[in-house]
């Protein structure tokens, strides 16, 4: 029997470990230190690798990806059409929020799937009364 995922990854969580100089590093570091099972989307992993691109360089994104390909314990969803339009539901429902498309399929995938806890800093993660690691 498949292990059941236990969390839902963001963006946030990801840079927050990779990145010394975040705030939340030290948590996320005991958290990816022994991981359980866990959930994220292509869409975050773009985003993630992105992000250390334009902050830093191409030898940093590539650490990320690096990164995401040893990390055993993390599946990747990836996005479709029926993810898409799932999301564009969510945009929806919380149009007057700022929400990227990476957060709505995140916040999709979470109700989807009944994930329970989500490892990110971004309270719009939070939007559908998943409780943030950070609040923990």
């Amino acid at each position: 029997m498949a292990k059941k995922t236990e969390a839902y990854v963001d963006t946030s969580a990801l840079i927050a470990f990779l990145d010394r100089s975040d705030s939340y590093h030290s948590l996320f570091v005991g958290l990816f230190s022994d991981p359980p099972c866990i959930l994220t989307t292509s869409l975050v992993i773009a985003e993630g690798h992105g992000w250390f691109l334009k902050r830093y360089d191409a030898f940093r994104a590539l650490q990320f990806m690096a990164f995401i390909e040893e990390l055993r314990s993390l599946e990747i969803v990836e996005i479709g059409q029926k993810q898409l339009a799932d999301a564009t539901k969510v945009l929806r429902r919380f149009s007057d929020q700022d929400l990227t498309l990476a957060d709505a399929c995140g916040l999709s995938l979470m109700e989807k799937r009944k994930i329970r806890r989500c490892w990110s800093t971004d309270f719009h993660l939070g939007l559908t009364g998943v409780p943030l690691i950070i609040h923990a």
